[in-house]
This record gives C-alpha cells, structure tokens and sequence, in this order.
C-alpha cells in the first residue's frame, strides 16, 4: 500500500493507494482498521461459501436436489455472501 500526500507530484499522487488531503495521518489509522474488518468479512464469505459447498455438492451428487432447487440455493448463497460483504460499509 502506498500512500502520498496531496501535496506531491502528480506522478505519486496517480500511483498511490491513498492521497492524504491535509496534514493529519489520522486516516492511515482508519484504512489499517477498514482493511483488517475486510479481511476477516473475506474470511467469513470464504466459510460460507464452503459450507454451501461441503452440504450442496454431495446432495447434487446423489440426485437430491433439482436443477432448481440447486440455482435457488445457489443464489441464496451468493445473497448470502454478498449482503456479508456489504456490512462492511455499515457501523464498525
């Protein structure tokens, strides 16, 4: 990650992950918190999708479930991990 100033070259600014507009360092702080909450939400959508996995693939395998029943537990899932993914951007 790579961080810059406002104040710097054009150059630094375009290639930096994140331009700090004043002279506070303030929100380095906030984006290691923003990352960390991120990779652990990453982690969760990664259990979830495994767990779906681990129970929808056996029963597929076996003749269980229909075509459709296994696209509505498909998207079920990906609803699922989505709308785990978008609690990040709510309260800390």
């Amino acid at each position: 990650v790579s961080v810059a100033p406002a104040s710097a070259l054009d150059a630094a600014r375009v290639a930096s992950d994140i331009v700090l507009l004043g002279q506070d360092l303030a929100p380095i702080a906030a984006a290691c918190d923003t990352a960390q909450r991120a990779t652990r939400r990453i982690r969760e959508n990664f259990r979830i999708a495994t767990l779906y996995n681990v129970i929808a693939v056996p029963l597929a395998v076996a003749g269980l479930a229909t075509p459709l029943v296994a696209a509505l537990a498909m998207s079920a899932s990906s609803i699922t991990v989505s709308l785990n993914a978008l609690r990040l951007t709510g309260a800390k």
